[in-house]
């Protein structure tokens, strides 16, 4: 009798170990749908302890970054809880938190940003990966930001020189977002593995040939206060509206394309052919779509196809000769 029992509970045991995977796998491979103009905080359980399958990205720049572009109906759909977003700030009318993460319906950046290319960014790469892996984003970006912003040394000139309303958005970070980008990706690391830099950033430095040089003193005091490897962790650079699509900062791209000979771990991601606004300066929603799925295809052969050589990936996105 004595054995019937043990045996019994060692079954229920197991029953219950059995019923609890199977919740945490439908847990982190929900699909989420949210309709227009619905509170979206996409609400998942917190994670509790380190998980090596758990892959952050740090996303950083200005508006288009930040995200200009007004948020669809189909971007709100089909999101997985396998994809996820470290809130930078609070945001009270969707129902988030500062320092908690929620499942990666946009807004990613604040409450009233829009679509930004780390939304099909992350999306992307959920699509493309095992189940076992989920996708981070933690995501700091400033409207018209000089790339000065993200530089300790000269944010508190930057934002002492700048309008009322470039103010009120650093006042969102405390007025040092790259502090708080550093902090929240300190508490990313006790959950995950920060597997890259994700930057959209130059309007405002447009044309700036020191431009490169001013990123890598960013980039490489990330890695170092990170206790990071620039090896292991690649910094993808977006390109500005291109010259063929109408965009009036397309010098910039120039630079942008030049940039591994500054960083040899930081890669151009091409927008040709991204739709733009009529401003000349941001993207339409279909062009972010586009741009984060490249941003995606890069860090697929960055991180998740070696030894397959980058280039490849992006022959078809290259420019047509003069």
């Amino acid at each position: 009798m004595k054995r019937i029992l043990l045996l019994a509970a060692c079954c229920a045991a197991l029953l219950s170990v059995k019923a609890q995977e199977v919740s945490n796998f439908y847990e982190n491979n929900k699909v989420l749908n949210y309709s227009e103009g619905e509170p979206a905080p996409g609400i998942i359980p917190q994670p509790e302890k380190f998980d090596p399958n758990f892959h952050i990205y740090l996303c950083f720049g200005q508006s288009n970054m930040e995200g200009n572009a007004r948020i669809e109906p189909q971007d709100r759909q089909g999101i997985s809880t396998r994809f996820r977003m470290l809130s930078a700030v609070d945001m009270p009318k969707i129902g988030r938190e500062k320092g908690k993460w929620y499942a990666a319906v946009p807004p990613l950046c604040r409450e009233n940003t829009g679509l930004t290319p780390a939304d099909y960014f992350g999306r992307t790469l959920v699509e493309k990966l095992p189940d076992s892996i989920k996708i981070g984003v933690v995501h700091v970006a400033v409207g018209g930001a000089n790339i000065n912003l993200f530089n300790e040394d000269s944010t508190a000139v930057d934002i002492a020189r700048a309008a009322d309303w470039y103010k009120n958005f650093c006042k969102a970070y405390n007025n040092n977002p790259y502090r708080e980008l550093m902090n929240l990706a300190k508490e990313a690391q006790k959950v995950g593995v920060i597997k890259g830099i994700l930057l959209h950033q130059g309007c405002t430095n447009n044309g700036q040939q020191d431009w490169p040089e001013r990123v890598k003193v960013i980039y490489e005091r990330m890695l170092a206060e990170l206790n990071l490897k620039a090896e292991e962790c690649p910094l993808l650079v977006g390109e500005l509206m291109t010259q063929e699509d109408g965009g009036c900062c397309y010098h910039h791209n120039a630079i942008i394309d030049d940039i591994r000979n500054t960083i040899p771990t930081a890669h151009p991601i091409s927008s040709l052919g991204c739709p733009g606004r009529f401003d000349k300066l941001h993207f339409t929603a279909e062009g972010y779509r586009i741009l984060g799925r490249r941003y995606a295809e890069a860090m697929m052969s960055l991180n998740y196809r070696k030894p397959e050589p980058f280039p490849a990936q992006f022959k078809k996105f290259a420019r047509k000769s003069d």
